[in-house]
């Protein structure tokens, strides 16, 4: 069980958070706080980077928090982004013909089962995908036939259905894919959320610090789903915010404040130094 009192561990290289549910407050917003301290986190020499279930493109209104060297991991691993330069750095894709077969698969048990693929060029939404009512998705969307949807190599693969009960949805998903795919939950609602096999957070994020030199000791991770689950047991010091997931909450190393009380911010704070 993770820890909530006491003092703050030693200073870390490496800071890694989630977003929604995390670093983010409920209604979606930065707080001044946060960004102030993600800003004197890399001025005090911490390296930092978002680590998200979002696409590349549901990161460029947080420019002005990641600031001009900022990286997101993006889609749960399957992506790596440059925000500001709006440029992939690494993508992490299902090998050829495995999305038709999970897709084919998958329909065959839940007919009712729709599909979005999230590809480097940008989403694809397939036949029976509600529509979707960000504009950021609207705008840069292809919309096609089924048979189209792995016509560029799939980062994520989304199903959803509303005529089935999500537990049981997401139980026939994990039973149906396998070990053809990895299956994680975010906390969107009545999504089931598919990335290649190996595909995580952690992966990812374990990838992009051996890239910086930096070993896992040295690295803290913020979470609150069990998407987040994979990254926490990694890092060096695992964090969980206070309106964390049960699970989540159980696997931390520590706690802290939750995402509406910035929780992220007021551990940097305590970190570098700096007054909140």
């Amino acid at each position: 069980m993770g820890a909530a009192g006491g003092p703050a561990p030693s200073r870390p290289r490496l800071v890694a958070t989630d977003l929604d549910g995390t670093l983010l407050r409920s209604d979606g917003s930065v707080s001044e706080r946060t960004r102030a301290v993600w800003a004197a986190a890399d001025e005090a020499g911490i390296e930092t980077v978002l680590v998200t279930a979002r696409p590349p493109r549901w990161l460029h209104d947080l420019e002005h928090v990641v600031g001009p060297r900022g990286v997101a991991i993006c889609g749960n691993g399957a992506f790596v982004y440059e925000v500001t330069g709006r440029r992939l750095l690494e993508t992490h894709c299902f090998e050829a013909g495995a999305v038709e077969s999970i897709v084919a698969d998958l329909r065959a048990a839940l007919p009712s089962v729709a599909f979005l693929a999230e590809r480097a060029s940008g989403p694809y939404l397939a036949p029976g995908y509600p529509d979707p009512h960000d504009d950021t998705v609207a705008a840069g969307a292809a919309h096609g036939p089924l048979a189209g949807i792995a016509a560029e190599p799939v980062g994520k693969l989304l199903a959803v259905t509303d005529e089935v009960p999500l537990e049981e949805f997401l139980s026939t998903v994990e039973e149906v894919v396998g070990d053809r795919g990895h299956l994680h939950f975010s906390g969107a609602s009545g999504l089931a959320e598919i990335n290649a096999p190996g595909v995580t957070k952690a992966v990812a994020l374990e990838r992009w610090a051996t890239r910086l030199g930096i070993d896992a000791a040295d690295v803290w991770a913020f979470g609150d789903m069990p998407n987040d689950l994979p990254m926490i047991r990694w890092a060096g010091v695992g964090w969980a915010v206070a309106n964390a997931h049960p699970t989540l909450l159980e696997a931390a190393d520590r706690t802290c404040p939750g995402n509406d009380d910035d929780g992220v911010a007021v551990t940097l704070e305590r970190a570098i130094g700096r007054p909140g």
